[in-house]
Parts: structure tokens; sequence; C-alpha cells
């Protein structure tokens, strides 16, 4: 099981087994690189953990429990987390500041936790089986336990069609669950499970702030989040994108940090994605040491496979790929902990889909207008020149006056993408009823959320269908630890986020203007133009990628009509028919291309997890051969 995660932590491996459990731990090596090994225990080796993110506080919780009697032998915050239930017990979750996936292993009282950071950073996912159950960072381990069949749950490959991910807490897989952000599961030696969240999202009253005091508040958040997130025994880098979000982490950790900055961007050969001038401005006038990649076609054609065994899931974008090319590059470069700028988007509405809503809204008090509706082409200008003004108008005329639906936000987009669905199987296509999958929806959301202003609801349901399972998984964690690189994210600090939920909606928007209050801050270090500068959508190409004459042979392959009959997941003939314009070079429009990665990832996805039954090995890692005694090293010195 272990071995299946050694790209996660290629620095060591640990083992832990007593009579009921057993745990493993593959090391990244950030913090006390000589003495934070794992799994590590408590003084008697009564308390075990074994535990993959970081504990942004633990030097704060240290001292407190320092001067409560414990001792500590090591200076990881690994064991600040061990003494910290020893003496807080489920309590101390909410004392932490950090992102974490992490179990614990309770042989006092015969109880095993597993426990999850409040927005879902770092993963876990567990199964039950047969008189067991098998928890892991990736589902990659939990299959190598050779207790689970992989199977498919048709239903999550639905909403990955739908919603870019499945939310959970079920996955693609039949019988494996995640483990929900902010929650903790605790089973004891008979398997009897107890589950609590400790940890939900609630947009607080909105406190009296202007602006310019918002931004203010919002320096001291932010200052002190970078501050702490820059703790590691090995240099920091940062990703930097050359827009609003990333350039004001950057210029914060210049501004707390006197040791030389690398940063990392990524590039596009193909211009209409690439944002390198931005980029190398914002480097040039930060004097930071700049790495950038330029993602070619090529590339990313060769590097898709790799990012569905990571990402362990079918795709509707090709958007991971490049992010897996740049954690490459940052570990190249001798660099294991990166800060970047995600959440920023989510917390102070920065996303088009706040603004489309506000603009349909607006439009639905009067739908006969024909002024109102042209506000869109201020937000999709290049839909304007493209002289689709109509076109693009009846697509958000759909549902106009259904202002009441809390998910009115984003019925545009999921119809849009769930426009893809036509081309899975029709079993796949009726495992679950729109009626069904808002019943899911809602049960990810917290009490009380549909009597929020309407920014708030539209955040609530980005929050909960895209930040944790597809921004934070696809595009972060897995794109990031693929190559053992740890991703760290200021914007979702725990204060950050509570400062952010009681901010008046007029410090977020007005009118079309987002993230109001973090562009006023900007504005103290960054040019006028950076600060107001609008939001690039990222994006990867697909079409120079993956279609047209010289389309890879590994994709012509996958999209034959004889391998598409061998998938019981996808409509063949529909699925044929668009492989066959897209290898014509007809063109595509975005829903028809969102379709064909849809399609070719789930071929991917498919025949490496479910046709090759046998959980794969990344490839630059041997397998791993191992005696474990019953007890570690540490028990036996305790």
């Amino acid at each position: 099981m272990i071995a299946a995660l050694r790209h996660r932590g290629p620095d060591g491996i640990g083992f832990y087994v007593d009579d009921r459990a057993g745990l493993a731990h593959s090391r990244l090596a950030i913090l006390d690189l000589e003495g934070g090994a794992q799994p590590l225990s408590n003084e008697d080796g009564t308390i075990w953990i074994t535990f993959n993110g970081e504990i942004f506080n633990h030097l704060e919780l240290r001292k407190q429990l320092e001067t409560l009697g414990h001792r500590f032998r090591t200076r990881s915050d690994t064991e600040v987390l061990v003494h910290a239930y020893e003496e807080w017990g489920e309590d101390c979750w909410r004392r932490l500041n950090g992102q974490f996936a992490f179990a614990i292993r309770d042989t006092r009282r015969a109880l095993t936790w597993l426990v999850r950071d409040r927005v879902g950073i770092a993963p876990l996912f567990y199964a039950r089986t047969s008189g067991a159950v098998v928890f892991g960072s990736e589902v990659k381990a939990i299959l190598a336990s050779g207790r689970i069949t992989p199977e498919v749950n048709p239903a999550a490959l639905l909403e990955v069609f739908r919603y870019w991910s499945a939310p959970g807490p079920e996955t693609v897989f039949a019988g494996v669950s995640a483990l929900g952000p902010g929650c903790a599961i605790c089973f004891d030696d008979r398997l009897q499970r107890r589950e609590s969240r400790y940890f939900s999202q609630h947009f607080e009253a909105p406190s009296a702030l202007t602006v310019s005091d918002a931004a203010e508040r919002l320096e001291s958040h932010l200052r002190e989040a970078v501050r702490i997130r820059l703790r590691a025994d090995v240099p920091v880098g940062a990703y930097l994108s050359g827009g609003l979000d990333s350039s004001v982490i950057t210029s914060l950790i210049q501004s707390v940090e006197s040791s030389p900055l690398q940063t990392f961007s990524v590039r596009f050969a193909d211009e209409r994605f690439d944002e390198g001038a931005a980029q190398q401005r914002m480097a040039s006038m930060l004097g930071v040491t700049h790495h950038e990649i330029v993602v070619t076609p090529e590339s990313l054609a060769g590097d898709l496979q790799s990012v569905i065994h990571h990402c362990e899931t079918p795709l509707l974008r090709t958007a991971p790929v490049p992010m897996f090319a740049l954690s490459a590059l940052a570990r190249q470069r001798g660099i294991r902990v990166v800060l970047t700028g995600e959440g920023a988007d989510e917390y102070f509405g920065g996303y088009d889909i706040f603004k489309e809503d506000r603009i349909r809204r607006f439009w639905a008090r009067s739908p006969a207008s024909t002024a109102r509706p042209r506000l869109l082409g201020r937000l999709h200008p290049y839909v304007s020149a493209s002289g689709r003004d109509g076109m693009w108008q009846a697509f958000f005329a759909r549902g106009l006056t259904a202002v009441d639906d809390p998910f009115y936000a984003h019925r545009p987009r999921w119809e849009n993408s769930g426009w893809s669905t036509r081309f899975l199987a029709e079993g796949v296509r009726r495992s679950l009823t729109e009626e069904a999958a808002a019943s899911r929806l809602e049960a990810l959301l917290p009490s009380g959320w549909r009597g929020g202003t309407p920014l708030e609801r539209a955040q609530h349901v980005e929050l909960a269908t895209f930040m944790s399972s597809y921004l934070l998984a696809s595009q972060g964690d897995r794109a990031l630890m693929a190559n053992g690189v740890e991703g760290r994210f200021p914007y979702l600090d725990p204060q950050v986020i509570q400062f952010a939920s009681a901010l008046p909606g007029t410090c977020k928007m007005r009118g079309l203007s987002d993230k109001r209050a973090l562009r006023q801050l900007a504005r103290k270090w960054l040019p006028e133009d950076v600060a107001s500068r609008r939001k690039w959508p990222y994006r990867a190409p697909v079409r120079s990628a993956f279609c047209g004459p010289s389309a890879p042979e590994y994709v012509r392959e996958l999209l034959s009509p004889e391998a598409l009959r061998l998938n019981p997941l996808l409509d063949a003939r529909a699925a044929g028919a668009l492989a066959s314009r897209a290898f014509a070079e007809q063109p595509l429009g975005e829903r028809e291309e969102m379709a064909f990665v849809g399609v070719l990832t789930t071929q991917i996805w498919y025949r490496s997890f479910i046709v090759n039954s046998r959980a794969q090995q990344p490839a630059n890692s041997p397998p791993i051969t191992v005696s474990i005694d019953r007890r570690s090293d540490q028990a036996k010195r305790a």
C-alpha cells in the first residue's frame, strides 16, 4: 500500500503494526529533517500517528503543551499533533491551523481516528470491507491492499461529467469514500463508526467595514498567514501566474522573508493561453529568481496519462496537466514547498460565475429588456467579438426567472458541462437523476445556507462542488504531490477564511467590480493595472494536443471504435462520432472540447484502474520488500 504512494513521500518509509491496526507512512521531509520520521508515537507508545500535511501553528501549540507538562523529543509538527490529541482529545482538531489528513491509533481506548483539514486541502480516502477498514491518501493505496476490487460508481462518474468532479463523499470507485473537509471519523476495534464535522463553512452577519478598512485588516491576516506558511527546514518557493492573487502572495513573501525567493510559472506555446508577459513583468518588479515551463501540444499529450494515474478520476479539462509539469520543474530546482494563490476567488468573489449571477438577476427583473443581457458582453468580450451574442444570451436566458432556485448561479454552467453526459452509456446517465444529484449536493452544504445572499449561496455551492474536489485535488494536491512538492495556500488560512466570511458584500463585489478589498490591498504594492486586471481564466489547449490528423497514436487507439465498444461506461456510437469529428479537424465548441476530454480520460481511467485491476506503481518507484516488526524501534526505545 505504501509503495503505491512513494511519489508523495520519496524521503523514507515507516511502519507501525499492532494486533488490530497498521499504519504506514511515506515521508516528504520538510520539518525536522532528522527527527520527524513517521509513524510517530507518544512517550509510552500508546498513541501513534501517520500524518500528511503541515500544522502551521505547531510552535505556538508546542509552547502551550509544554506549560501543561508535555515533553518533546523532536522538533516536528507531527509530535505536536500526538501531544495535542493526548491533551485535548478530539477537541484538538479545532485548534489546528494547517492542512492535513492523518490517522491516529489510540491503543488505550482501542480507537482509530481519520481526520481531514477544514477545507479539504489534503486528501483522505477509506473503504469498509469485510472485517476491515482500509484508508490512504490516494485510492491506489486502498486498491493495493488487495481487499478492494476496483469497480465503477456510475453516479459519481455522472457527477464528474456535470460538475467536473464528484463532490463526495462518494468517489468514482464503488465502495471507496472521500472523507469530507472538516470531518473526522472514529472506528473502534469492532469497526463501529462515529463521524463528526468539526468545521462547517458559514458566512457571518457582515461587519460594517469600508473597502479601505477591509483591505487594511486583510493585509494583517494575510501577512500572518504567509509568515507561518514559510515555516520549513527546506527552501520555500511560490507559484507566480502574473495575476492578482499570486502576485499579492509573492509580494507578501518578499515583505516578510529576506531569503532569495524562487518563483515558478506555466507558459504556453499557444499564445492564446499564455500569460508570459505578465509573469515576467511581475518577476522583474519583485526581484525574484523566476523559472518557467513552456507547455507544448506534445508535452500536454505526453503527460496526460500520468496525470490521470495521479488524479484517479476522469477529467473534463486538461488544466491539471501543466500543473503536473510545473511541480516537476519546482522539484528539479530543489523546491519541495510552494505558496500559491488558490482560494482568493472563492472567498473574495472573483469568479465570473458570481458576476453572471448578478447580471442574470438584474435581467430577470425585466426579461424583455435587450439592453440588460448585453452586460454579458462586458464579462465575455471575446464572445461579442465573435458575433455570437445572440447564442450566448439565449444560453444564459434558460431558467432566467427562476431566481428562487438555490442553485440559480450554477445552473447554466452545469447545463453546459452536462451536455457531455450524452456520451456516457444509458445506464450511467440513469444512475443519478437531477433531483437526486441536487439532494446529494444539499447534504454537503451547511444548514441555513439557503438564507444567505445570492452571492453567499453561489459561494457555498462553488466551495462544495469545485474547490476541494477539483481545484485543490486534480489541479492542486495530485499535480503537486505527484512530484513530491507540497502546496500551501495563505488565502485558505482559518483566520483569513473567517475574516472573508464576515465581509460586507460591497467589499467583495460592487456592480461587476470583484474582489474589491483584495484589489485595494494590492494597490499598496502593485501597479494599478495589475491591481485592477481582469482575471485571466486558466485553461490548457485541447485541439492542438489531441485532435486533428496528427493526434497522438495512443489517443487514436483509445478512441477507436473497437476500444470504445469495450468500455461499458460510454455510448460508443456517440463517442466515436465525436472522435471522428475531432480527428478530421472539424471545429469543436467549448462543450464539445469538454466532452472530448471527458471521453478520452474516461478511457484512460477505465483501462488503468478497472481493466488493469492491480494498482499501478509510479513509474519511478520500484517495488519494495519490507519486513515489519510488531512494534517500531521508537516504541521499543520508549
